[in-house]
This record gives structure tokens, sequence and C-alpha cells, in this order.
């Protein structure tokens, strides 16, 4: 395949799953950054960052959900799932299950206005990130990124 190729590009069987992962793990992992150093500097444009980074990563999961299970579909034409795939298909489903957890606890503390966040937030926020880089691992072996050689 040409690299300028388009056509081939856009109709590849899992491509725009590979493509479009990307913005929900940035969004989410820069939205924890941000959270945490708003925490402990008590800067709110910061916060304010943080917020919309994660309702851009929870509506962002949408797409990349979809597109995960059309690969699965084009893929394996629907078969059982197994092995490493299956691990990606439930840490990507649980994964984006805590991104919206966590843009929910956020859309609600910035909604009820000077509501504080819940502290327990940030171990949500840690455990969503540790999930979203083991899911991105273990999709790098899937799609041929991680295998050695």
């Amino acid at each position: 395949m040409h690299p300028f190729d388009i056509k081939s590009a856009l109709l590849a069987k899992h491509a725009q799953h590979v493509v479009l992962i990307h913005f929900p793990i940035a969004l989410f992992l820069i939205g924890v950054l941000f959270d945490l150093i708003a925490q402990r500097t008590k800067n709110r444009a910061l916060a304010a960052a943080a917020y919309y980074n994660f309702i851009a990563a929870a509506f962002s999961t949408v797409p990349v959900l979809l597109t995960g299970i059309l690969a699965w579909q084009f893929a394996l034409e629907g078969h059982k799932l197994k092995g490493i795939l299956l691990d990606h298909l439930v840490l990507g489903w649980t994964s984006s299950m805590l991104i919206w957890v966590v843009a929910w606890l956020h859309f609600r503390a910035n909604r009820e206005g000077a509501r504080p966040l819940p502290g327990y937030r940030l171990a949500i926020e840690f455990l969503g990130a540790a999930l979203i880089m083991l899911t991105g691992h273990l999709g790098g072996f899937l799609s041929g990124v991680n295998i050695p050689g």
C-alpha cells in the first residue's frame, strides 16, 4: 500500500480505530496531569482545562468503541474473541467507563458551582490512566507495533 493512497487508508479494516484511539488517550492523560497540578497549586485555569479534556475524552470514546467493534467484525467476521483480543476489548470498555465516570464527576462539580471535587476522583483517574496504558499496550501487540523483531 502506498503511504498516500487515501482510499486504501480509509477503507482498511481497522484503520479508523487505530487513528481515533489516540484522541481519548491523549485527552484523558493530559486531563489527569492538569487535574493533579490544579489540585496542588489551586490553579482554576488548569482545573478548567482538565474539565474540558475529560469531557472531550469521554465523547471521543464513542467512535473509538464503535470502530473497535467494527474492526473485530471485519477482521474476524464476528468469531468468538479470545486471548489478547478479548483482554483488549474488556480493558477498552472498562477504560471507557472510567473515563465517563471521571468526566461525570467533573461535570457534576462544575455544574453545581463551587462544589469541591471529591478527593477519591484522583484514585479513579490514576486507575483509568493505568488501564488506558495497559489497553494501549495490548492494542500495540494486536496491531503489530509491539511485536519483537
